[in-house]
């Protein structure tokens, strides 16, 4: 197992988040850290748990100073990780201590042929710690067609397979998207692989003023998700991963690349056009308030 975590000044939580890996039921992982310039004591706290561990699990690399995204791609691309399955980690969270061990039991299901993924919903806590609730339960099976519109699961939650991550090299560490994690949803279910939705929560995710993606429950997360579909802001991210999808396009199935055509077809044209071929492509949200957004932003082309 590599774990591939990212940091960024990330001294104030670190400790507690490494504490947590060590503690995993699963003894066999090696953590790669992406320091993508660090300014504080962050590298001084990785010196001292490589020195505790050893040089074979914990290494540090030169992240891209691009941002969270493009670091998270630049670890997960380097070659020189081999692993037979990998784990985004941020710098922030605490690990349940069956994390690893859960997320491997499911997916060893499906073998290791094909991609697969595993993500979970998330037990949300403070900057002290409080708890603050959970994150969004999410009924729907996860697949293709939500994934053009919708990340459902957390990247600090996501373990997928070597084949999965061939996804992720071959579309390449320079691809420019909003989010590393509704990337890796949208090219392993585009490939018809394995996704698996955990309902039980795999870690504490922190909600402070630092992290630059929180949780999306809440009514101010609803309100700004509609105020970002209003300003064609979703428009941008979805064009996004499009260019990451062409990047893979060999390795969508026949059903995927019909529905990859339709959801194209239903972000151009008239308004009739693209309503009529959003609802031919089968795409959705997970809540019925979410899908109602989808054909608002279908109609004033805003998808």
């Amino acid at each position: 197992m590599a774990i591939l975590l990212c940091a960024y000044n990330g001294e104030r939580y670190l400790v507690e988040q490494l504490d947590s890996i060590e503690a995993q039921t699963h003894p066999e992982w090696s953590v790669w850290v992406s320091d993508d310039g660090s300014r504080d004591g962050t590298a001084a706290i990785l010196d001292r748990y490589r020195e505790r561990w050893g040089d074979d699990r914990l290494k540090v690399v030169q992240g891209p100073a691009r941002g969270f995204a493009a670091n998270f791609l630049s670890v997960a691309c380097r070659a020189e990780i081999e692993a037979d399955y990998f784990s985004y980690s941020d710098q922030d969270d605490i690990w349940q201590p069956d994390k690893l061990e859960r997320a491997l039991a499911r997916l060893e299901t499906y073998g290791r042929d094909m991609p697969t993924l595993y993500c979970s919903r998330t037990e949300l806590i403070d900057g002290a710690g409080r708890p603050l609730g959970f994150s969004p339960l999410f009924s729907r099976a996860p697949c293709f067609r939500n994934a053009l519109v919708q990340n459902v699961g957390g990247g600090n939650t996501m373990v997928f397979n070597r084949t999965a991550r061939q996804l992720l090299l071959a579309a390449g560490p320079d691809l420019k998207v909003v989010a590393h994690d509704w990337w890796t949803y949208v090219a392993i279910s585009a490939a018809d692989g394995v996704v698996v939705y955990d309902p039980q929560p795999s870690l504490l995710y922190r909600q402070h003023g630092s992290n630059l993606i929180g949780s999306n429950n809440g009514w101010g997360a609803r309100l700004l998700r509609v105020r970002l579909l209003l300003r064609g802001q979703l428009r941008g991210w979805i064009d996004e991963n499009m260019a990451g999808i062409r990047r893979i396009a060999p390795k969508l199935s026949v059903t995927n690349r019909q529905v990859f055509d339709a959801f194209l077809s239903a972000r151009d044209g008239g308004p009739l056009r693209r309503i009529l071929n959003l609802k031919r492509s089968g795409v959705f949200r997970q809540t019925f308030m979410g899908n109602v957004g989808l054909f608002a932003a279908a109609l004033f082309k805003k998808l």
